[in-house]
């Protein structure tokens, strides 16, 4: 259960401090897990980007206090971390749908967004495909750009949309989905766009070569339309699997998506038989 126990830490640590200067790196740091899988772990776990859901909680926070109290409303606004009157106005707006003034001067309604809370519960019994696999190292060559985590969820679909609208993945193959940060305690990461390396590509502007090294792999199928297929394995990795695997745990800071080629479907990516698979670097507990 140490991974929940982790994530369910690491809330309590974000309420403890709303109001500081918070960072992904701080927080996982906190809980003693890399940035690189608490991230990913804390989106598929709750439901929320990490940095998406510390900005609702300050909001919403932010909210309560404009309609309980006298505080001026810039006073509120420094608190939870916007550094001019125009920017909280916006996000609080976004958020609650009205603005800060409508609140204080009229009492409209705002929005609650509650803490989340991780409870423990008779859960299981779930069937969940994988099989290890070692793999020597292996080359990959591909597109590459460098993300932060905050904004990851958004900035990599824009990514693969960008090459697929310009051309791209004909030249160097959309086989690989690979986020790679091997220090695994920064705010960014390396992610590629790849297929298995060809000597004959290197020729195309932005063609990067990497080796993948050699580990041991947990490699899970996914079944069904992408994405929802990926994306709900992905869950149920790090709420089950991980949480209850007795043997192994995260090894590296690497994780790939591999995806069968579209065209072999009828319906291409969207096929109800449509093939992909995750693979998560592993090691022996």
């Amino acid at each position: 259960m140490e991974w929940i126990e982790s994530i369910s830490k690491a809330i309590i640590y974000i309420e403890e401090n709303i109001t500081e200067d918070l960072s992904i790196k701080e927080i996982a740091d906190k809980v003693n897990v890399s940035t690189f899988y608490f991230q990913k772990g804390f989106g598929m776990l709750c439901g929320y980007s990490l940095s998406d859901y510390i900005k609702k909680r300050r909001l919403a926070l932010a909210g309560s206090e404009i309609l309980s109290t006298n505080e001026k409303i810039i006073d509120i606004a420094i608190k939870y971390g916007y550094d001019s009157p125009d920017s909280f106005t916006k996000a609080f707006t976004r958020f609650h749908g009205v603005t800060p003034s409508a609140v204080r001067k009229e009492g409209a309604m705002i929005k609650s967004f509650v803490a989340l809370k991780i409870r423990f519960s008779l859960e299981g019994g779930y069937i969940m495909d994988y099989k290890i696999v070692e793999k020597d190292a292996f080359k990959i060559g591909g597109v590459s750009k460098i993300f932060k985590y905050e904004s990851a969820f958004v900035d990599i679909p824009s990514f693969w949309n960008e090459h697929i609208s310009q051309g791209t993945l004909k030249e160097v193959c959309g086989k690989y989905g690979v986020n790679i940060d091997e220090e695994m305690s920064g705010n960014e990461f390396e992610y590629l766009i790849a297929g298995d390396y060809s000597g004959d590509k290197e020729e195309i502007e932005g063609y990067v070569v990497k080796t993948i090294p050699k580990f041991t792999w947990a490699i899970f199928p996914c079944y069904g339309p992408g994405p929802s297929a990926i994306q709900e394995t992905n869950k149920k990795i790090f709420s089950e699997w991980l949480p209850n695997c007795r043997d192994y745990e995260i090894a590296a800071g690497y994780n790939i998506e591999m995806y069968n080629d579209p065209v072999n479907y009828k319906d291409g990516i969207l096929d109800e038989n449509y093939y992909s698979e995750i693979w998560i670097p592993v090691k022996k507990k």
